[in-house]
């Protein structure tokens, strides 16, 4: 990172009043949903065949590489197959099909524990079986950050959801309160760390007086950050919280975090024996009639979802899976609500008007990961591979910044995506 940057973060519009005051929709489950049977690149294998039966909390699919991973079916039914389907990611990739019934017949997935009568080796066994994830995006599994922590000073729980438009963290945490302080105070058990804190905005008001009634007399304070983009991203929110920086992971910092997402499921885990099925998702945007928070199903196929809040405003409208900022835009709306799933962006589609790069350097400026994003790109259309890896490219983390702020209204982001794509490919050779 150079030692000369600009404040690489802004304030940006959120337009998070779209949502945030609408009541949760608990959106009516499909006929069939479609499970992907992947785990960030890593596929996952099935455990039922065509013809099984299964109710929700059936354990229908693993992965079990180097890491372990269990997926669990979101409603009862019959297994149709293995499908492929698109992803998020435009990969296509394996999906279990299964036809839903209706009759949401449950079967306790695993039995609850007490995690402070359980030792801390038995409840990371638990967080490992149970199948917990990150559910902010990265969707990893949580037990493998808690294995062997070391010199951790601070646990973080981060609820600060950043991106624009995204509500769906702040209404799962003020519907969730007792969920998310079982699930807090049992992942600062694995940590071994001494204190933990909860991060939201500051401008949230209303949660932060819940919060701080809810983790009272606790090892958990409540420490709001700035609205500013990207807080909500750990290298920033291990700054503002502790203003160190690191190289690679946050523990070089002293910390571990999680999503509050993640910490909810978790509460549920312990408290109920459920395991992650469905997901709270924010669907909003110029282009979709009644933007709302849904609660769904995961496998659910995003084109049903849009539709359950009005569907498009236009037949010309482009979908975002996740927040304008970081979210990937989708050629088409048939992939699927995945366990790390968080939003559905929507827009009229809109030419903008381009000119060439004005060499303002505004990008570099604001590159909260400060890289040169202006400098990536022309070696991107020239594939200079060597010029790419001294401007550390595969270190962007895609937050689109860059194209935000661009006063040539050129896509940078997405030329830094080419950038990444083409050394991943060469990597391969």
């Amino acid at each position: 990172m150079p030692i000369l940057t600009g404040r690489m973060y802004q304030h940006l519009d959120g337009h998070k009043d779209l949502t945030n005051h609408k009541e949760v929709l608990h959106v009516e489950e499909p006929d069939y949903i479609w499970l992907p049977l992947m785990n960030g690149n890593a596929p996952c294998n099935s455990l039922v065949s065509a013809g099984d039966e299964v109710k929700v909390g059936t354990k229908v699919a693993e992965r079990n590489d180097r890491f372990y991973l269990p997926l669990f079916s979101p409603v009862s039914g019959t297994v149709v197959g293995i499908e492929k389907k698109m992803t998020t990611s435009m990969k296509m990739a394996d999906h279990l099909k299964i036809q839903n019934d209706h009759k949401q017949e449950r079967v306790r997935a695993f039995e609850p524990i007490d995690y402070e009568a359980v030792s801390r080796e038995e409840l990371l066994d638990f967080v490992k079986n149970a199948g917990m994830l990150g559910l902010g995006g990265a969707g990893f599994p949580t037990y493998v950050k808690y294995l062997n922590p070391e010199n951790v000073d601070l646990f973080i729980v981060n609820g600060v959801e950043c991106e624009p438009y995204l509500t769906a963290d702040y209404k799962n945490m003020s519907a969730n309160l007792d969920l998310l302080k079982t699930g807090t105070l049992a992942l600062l058990k694995l940590s071994k760390a001494p204190k933990g804190c909860i991060s939201v905005k500051e401008d949230k008001k209303d949660l932060i007086a819940e919060l701080q009634k809810t983790f009272a007399g606790t090892a958990i304070e409540v420490r709001p950050v700035p609205d500013i983009y990207p807080a909500g991203w750990e290298r920033t929110l291990v700054y503002l919280l502790t203003k160190k920086r690191y190289d690679r992971l946050p523990i070089e910092a002293g910390c571990i975090l999680n999503n509050a997402s993640t910490a909810i499921a978790l509460g549920d885990a312990l408290v109920n024996g459920a395991p992650i099925t469905h997901k709270y998702v924010t669907v909003s945007g110029d282009g979709v009639k009644d933007p709302h928070n849904v609660y769904v199903p995961i496998g659910m196929v995003a084109h049903d979802v849009v539709a359950a809040c009005g569907g498009y405003l236009s037949d010309e409208c482009i979908i975002c899976a996740g927040g304008p900022m970081m979210g990937s835009s989708i050629p088409n709306d048939q992939f699927v609500i995945g366990p790390a799933s968080n939003g559905l962006t929507i827009f009229v589609k809109k030419d903008p008007e381009t000119v060439k790069c004005l060499r303002c350097g505004k990008c570099t400026e604001s590159c909260p990961s400060g890289l040169q994003p202006v400098r990536i790109n022309a070696m991107e259309k020239v594939k200079n591979i060597d010029a790419l890896k001294k401007l550390d490219v595969m270190s962007c983390i895609e937050c689109g910044m860059c194209t935000y702020v661009c006063p040539s209204k050129i896509d940078v982001t997405e030329g830094i995506r080419r950038a990444k794509r083409y050394m991943s490919l060469m990597a391969k050779k």
